[in-house]
C-alpha cells in the first residue's frame, strides 16, 4: 500500500512527488544498495533508507537541539535535505556519516534560531517574578533513568561539545567519522568529547569513570550515561 505525499504538509521529509510506502524495511539490502536504487528512481528504496536511519537521526537532532520541538523541526529539515540531495551523494563517505552531517547542521541551525529569539520573563499580576521550581529537585535520578534531567544537562554544554558527545554517544560514530562531520581534526574531537563528558558528569553529579571508551585507545573518559 502506498500513500501519496503530494499536497501534504510542507514539513514532509519527502519531496512532493515522492510516495511513501508502508512496506517493512528489507534486511537484505545494505545502505549502499538502497542508495544506488534510490538514486535510480526507486522511491521504495528511498523510503526504506530514511526509515532505517530515522530513529538515530531524530535522537541526534533532539539531543543537539536541546528540546523536543526544535529537535523535531531539525529532524524534518534534515530528512527533507537528505531526500533532495541524495542524487548528489557521491559515496565518498558512508551514507550514515553523510546523513548525520546534515542532521547535525540542521540541529545547530535550530539552536542558533532559538538563541536569536527574545527571552520572555514570567511575571505575576503584581509584576513580580514567580518562584521557580528548585532546579536541583529533579537531579535525584535512579540510574539516570530520567531523560528530562539528562536533556537539561546536555543543554548546558557548549554547542561544539554537545554535538561531539551526541555523535559519539547517541549515533555511536567513531572519532574519524565525527571529525569528518564536524570538519575538525580527530584530536579536537577527542578533546571536545572529553570536556563535554566531564561537564556532563559534573552537571549530573557523577564521578567520572576512569575506564577507557571501548574500541578507542584514547584518554577520553568513559561515557557517563546512555544518551539514546
Amino acid at each position: 500500500m502506498r500513500t501519496p505525499t503530494a499536497g501534504a504538509s510542507a514539513r514532509s521529509p519527502w519531496p512532493a512527488d515522492t510516495f511513501v510506502t508502508l512496506a517493512p524495511i528489507s534486511t537484505h539490502f545494505d545502505d549502499a544498495a538502497l542508495v544506488a536504487a534510490a538514486q535510480g528512481g526507486d522511491r521504495n528504496a528511498l523510503d526504506q533508507l530514511l526509515r532505517r536511519h530515522y530513529d538515530r537521526i531524530h535522537a541526534v537532532c533532539r539531543r543537539i537541539a536541546g528540546s523536543t520541538r526544535d529537535g523535531d523541526d531539525a529532524c524534518q529539515e534534515a530528512l527533507i535535505k537528505i531526500a533532495r540531495n541524495l542524487p548528489r551523494f557521491d559515496g565518498r563517505s558512508s551514507f550514515g556519516t553523510w546523513a548525520y552531517r546534515i542532521a547535525t547542521n540542521a540541529s545547530l541551525d535550530e539552536v542558533r534560531k532559538r538563541n536569536r529569539r527574545p527571552n520572555l520573563t514570567l511575571v505575576d499580576a503584581d509584576g513580580d517574578r514567580p518562584d521557580l521550581v528548585d532546579p536541583d529537585a529533579n537531579l535525584e535520578v535512579d540510574g539516570l533513568g530520567d531523560r528530562l534531567v539528562l536533556d537539561a544537562a546536555l543543554a548546558t554544554l557548549p554547542e561544539e561539545s554537545r554535538a561531539a558527545v551526541v555523535l559519539r554517544d547517541v549515533a555511536n560514530l567513531d572519532y574519524a567519522e565525527i571529525a569528518e562531520i564536524l570538519d575538525i581534526p580527530i584530536g579536537t574531537v577527542k578533546s571536545r568529547i572529553s570536556r563535554g563528558r566531564a561537564a556532563l558528569a559534573n552537571e549530573l553529579r557523577l564521578e567520572p569513570q576512569s575506564s577507557r571508551d571501548p574500541g578507542n585507545q584514547t584518554d577520553v573518559p568513559e561515557r557517563p550515561t546512555d544518551l539514546t
